[in-house]
């Protein structure tokens, strides 16, 4: 027979009173995620790329296409809003989901935006309003 290498478990008869931690669970994974305390202003195009799950090249193409707005700054730099990671996901579906091309994604996103406008200005009561007629 051989004996256990592992030693004998203590406790107030042995005169050793240490805490014993369970064993660490096997299998379980944890993800850390830092967020910003402060409201992100803008987004790179690495920053759009990782959120969106684009290549960054396609965020590039995307930007020279007009369908995402993104400013340059003074090194060239492309320079996204916020919202870009949603509006590359929501024309990233369209193309999917319809099979649409590039141009024709664009005159979609264009509509479903002035649909969007018009819905609110329903649900705030502005439909009464003859005053902004630009949209007949």
């Amino acid at each position: 027979m051989t004996e256990d290498p592992r030693p004998a478990a203590a406790g107030p008869d042995h005169g050793d009173h240490r805490a014993v931690s369970p064993a660490p669970h096997r299998g379980l994974t944890a993800t850390v995620r830092q967020h910003a305390l402060v409201p992100v202003r803008r987004l790179s195009v690495e920053g759009v790329a990782r959120r969106s799950g684009l290549h960054p090249d396609l965020v590039t193409r995307f930007a020279a296409l007009g369908l995402v707005q993104a400013r340059r700054d003074t090194r060239g730099r492309l320079w996204f809003e916020p919202t870009a990671p949603a509006t590359l996901a929501r024309a990233q579906r369209l193309r999917a989901g319809l099979s649409l091309n590039y141009a024709s994604l664009g005159l979609v996103l264009d509509l479903l935006d002035r649909i969007s406008e018009l819905e609110s200005e329903l649900r705030h009561g502005n439909a009464g309003s003859r005053s902004d007629e630009s949209w007949i």
